[in-house]
């Protein structure tokens, strides 16, 4: 508990130097999101076992020709994917989630992939397994994530990690789709993150094994912890990241930050996973923004 509310504490400073930060700057922030649709789909899609790498990812959405073959559900599931991330954007500032805009994401995900199951809950029989997990009965599952929505909604005056953990947990334990749930869930989480004035976060195909423990977790506990903490270093890594841009820091690898300043790599790494210093994860590499003057 006292962790997490470091993080809060923690995050609701960077988000107040970011919006100092970001004051006339529209066109930068615009920048950044654009250049950041590839990692996000990039990493959702890897979750995922997709087989594109963050190079190749970048080559489809930039519609050049790859030197393997790639199976037509992997190409849409990029584009559709990179269309959904960038729909957000503004549509979360314009509009309150509710089932109908899910649906809507949905379709536009599934687009050209499952035309059968896109844009509609599972009916009749679609039982789903995750794991050792059998998803709740069809039947269910509107009520479910009704509930879900309403609970978040009811709680807007708590902690944003915990509020985000605990909808996330919830709705990929109801797995409301035959298909598409993970890539559609972490969508929510940056529609809701946008829409509430936060930044949108990248869960990172490094953290997956991580990232399962979190389901484990809740559906052998209903503990959210781990989720949590996933939730809490996935928001402050975004904010770093865009704080360095903003700031107007040169921006270095932690390997060149770490020449510089004449201190240990693998021990700046450890912080950085940990977020104790201010580095960032940008295309796989660990980065830092530095004064100018190198420090």
């Amino acid at each position: 508990m006292t962790k997490i509310l470091n993080v809060y504490n923690k995050i609701s400073v960077l988000r107040e130097r970011y919006y100092k930060a970001s004051s006339g700057k529209e066109a930068l922030i615009k920048l950044i999101a654009e250049a950041e649709v590839s990692e996000q789909v990039y990493n959702s899609n890897a979750i995922e076992n997709s087989t594109l790498s963050l190079e190749e990812t970048e080559k489809i959405l930039l519609q050049i020709d790859l030197d393997r073959y790639i199976t037509e559900r992997e190409i849409f599931e990029a584009k559709n994917l990179a269309r959904v991330v960038s729909y957000i954007e503004t549509k979360a500032k314009e509009r309150e989630l509710d089932l109908e805009g899910v649906l809507s994401l949905h379709k536009m995900l599934l687009s050209n992939i499952r035309d059968d199951v896109a844009g509609r809950f599972r009916k009749d029989n679609e039982f789903v397994r995750v794991g050792s997990h059998i998803a709740p009965s069809p039947k269910e599952v509107s009520d479910r994530l009704g509930k879900m929505l309403s609970e978040y909604n009811a709680t807007s005056h708590e902690n944003i990690i915990r509020r985000l953990a605990k909808l996330h947990l919830a709705f990929e334990h109801t797995h409301p789709f035959v298909d598409g749930n993970g890539r559609i869930g972490r969508v929510i989480n940056n529609y809701l993150l946008i829409r509430e004035g936060f930044v949108p976060i990248n869960i990172k195909f490094i953290d997956r094994e991580r990232y399962y423990e979190a389901f484990r977790e809740f559906d052998e506990k209903g503990a959210t912890s781990v989720m949590e903490e996933i939730v809490g270093r996935a928001l402050t890594n975004s904010y770093h990241k865009r704080l360095a841009y903003l700031e107007g820091k040169k921006i270095v690898t932690l390997n060149e930050y770490a020449k510089a300043n004449k201190l240990s790599h693998p021990n700046l790494i450890n912080k950085a996973g940990r977020q104790t210093i201010e580095a960032f994860l940008e295309k796989g590499i660990w980065k830092i923004g530095m004064e100018h003057d190198g420090k």
